[in-house]
């Protein structure tokens, strides 16, 4: 269990209740995800932290075997099994003081006014710290530190880099990596081909042993298995009895459509693989996205700005831009003010509910460098006729007299 957990509120970050069901709870994720998108409010830092404090709720509570730890760990919290102190010991006690002690004990224990806590916890569990979905983390003392078995592999992190269009369309790329993988000759199974773990003797199976205290019941993991329920009489040559090997692989990575730079993937149960059969952590890769020449994003909508001569705007017309699939032709009203955005509706990101952004067109004079007499006598002509018909650019200029 990982005791960052203990003052978190998954649940109340996504809105949800805690009976709130997988679906329900993706839902409320994708909305904040999708509201509070830093690229949708630059500089906000609130939406930015709203961001991701939902999506650290979601990697755990989203995740069926860590929203299971995690709900233990709270409801052994609210109960006053940790770190709220413990009840229903002879004479009570509740409640922690400074340095790590309990404090206000009273009874005929025999402890006397306060002791350590970890002179407890150190002796039971050697500092044990779990990890990778299962375990007792944190917890330390006079006894040394081991680890409790991993319940599964580790999570695995890379990254890869995509063009823009690849990353708004979707896309599937191999990767490849090197992790712990199940081995090849056992299977994964630790056990030398032809032999099977057995049952260990110790514990039954269960992988904990029990312990009293006193007035304390315990359990910790089991010194001969080291909490995995099975020994290993024969070990696979190949990995030692471990159950994994060091390889590189080769994995198809499936990146949606309109992924944006930063974005994560995850690959549940892509990680690397658990020990002797335990399942395998998760990969998740990381999304660089490289800009693009012509488009740039805002949200699911394209952007794009395209030249146009003065008297394309004036007279009015029509400019044929690109888009993801093709090209579209798009009309500039009579009059169209330099600058002026026309928005194409359908045209942007595709989203995965199937619908799409829009692509969004800026107009922008290009001022001839070189034009021939021909030319220059019919604008002189043009500017006089401009005049004439009492066109004053700067009429009601700010610094006009």
């Amino acid at each position: 269990m990982n005791r960052e957990w203990i003052d978190k509120d998954y649940y109340k970050d996504l809105g949800v209740s805690e009976s709130a069901s997988a679906e329900e709870i993706k839902k409320a994720y994708r909305k904040i995800a999708r509201d509070n998108h830093p690229d949708k409010h630059p500089g906000d830092t609130a939406a930015e932290n709203r961001f991701k404090a939902a999506s650290e709720a979601y990697s755990v509570v989203g995740d069926k075997e860590k929203r299971k730890e995690y709900d233990e760990l709270k409801s052994m919290v609210a109960s006053g099994g940790m770190g709220g102190g413990f009840s229903g010991a002879p004479g009570g006690f509740s409640g922690f003081g400074g340095g790590g002690r309990f404090s206000g004990f009273s009874g005929g224990t025999g402890m006397g006014e306060e002791f350590n806590i970890s002179d407890i916890f150190g002796d039971v569990f050697g500092g044990a710290s779990g990890g990778g979905g299962g375990g007792f983390s944190s917890f330390s003392g006079g006894g040394g530190r081991r680890q409790r078995k991993r319940s599964r592999g580790a999570d695995v992190e890379t990254e890869i880099t995509l063009e823009f269009r690849e990353a708004t369309k979707g896309v599937t790329v191999p990767i490849r990596l090197t992790s712990a993988a199940p081995c090849t000759n056992c299977h994964g199974s630790g056990a030398k081909p032809g032999t099977s773990p057995r049952t260990c003797g110790t514990c039954s199976g269960n992988g904990l042993v029990s312990e009293d205290r006193g007035a304390f019941g315990f359990s910790r993991p089991c010194p001969d298995c080291s909490g995995t329920g099975t020994r290993i009489e024969d070990p696979c040559p190949d990995c030692s009895g471990t159950g994994q090997q060091h390889r590189p692989r080769t994995i198809t990575v499936r990146v949606p459509a309109g992924v944006v730079d930063g974005q994560k993937v995850r690959l549940a149960g892509q990680g690397a693989a658990g020990e002797r059969g335990k399942p395998s952590g998760d990969l998740f890769v990381t999304v660089h996205v490289k800009p693009d020449k012509v488009f740039t994003r805002s949200g699911d909508d394209l952007q794009l700005t395209v030249p146009v001569s003065y008297t394309e705007l004036v007279l009015g017309g029509a400019v044929t831009v690109p888009t993801l699939d093709s090209k579209v032709r798009v009309r500039i009203p009579q009059g169209t003010a330099d600058g002026t955005t026309l928005r194409v509706r359908g045209r942007g990101v595709h989203k995965r509910n199937g619908n799409s952004g829009d692509l969004l067109v800026t107009v922008k004079v290009e001022i001839p460098s070189n034009l021939d007499e021909g030319a220059m006598s019919a604008l002189r002509s043009y500017a006089e006729e401009e005049k004439r018909s009492g066109f004053d650019p700067r009429a009601n200029w700010a610094g006009r007299d």
